[in-house]
């Protein structure tokens, strides 16, 4: 760990940096009195989540995959899926 005042940080900014780079952490002081610390991020600030942590969490009934009757009626052969069209079968089943 380095500690330096704020007049040397000010005047040698760049290899401070460099050397946060390389893990070292840097404190910072005002008249040799600490108030701040200067630390590389870890993994450069960017959590990988694990994909399927609430799995099981949230049940969800047969009844909320099978479409409603009256949605499929009103759309099959309306304007958003006209009869005969590319997805006319999306809600026979």
């Amino acid at each position: 760990m380095t500690t330096i005042n704020l007049h040397e940080a000010k005047a040698r900014l760049s290899h401070y940096a460099r050397l946060v780079k390389g893990g070292e952490t840097i404190v910072l002081c005002d008249r040799n009195r600490p108030f701040a610390e200067i630390r590389p991020l870890s993994g450069n600030g960017v959590k990988k989540r694990r994909l399927g942590l609430m799995k099981g969490s949230c049940p969800v009934g047969k009844e909320f995959f099978s479409a409603d009757k009256e949605i499929a009626e009103s759309l099959i052969g309306g304007g958003v899926f006209p009869v005969g069209g590319a997805n006319s079968n999306l809600f026979s089943k």
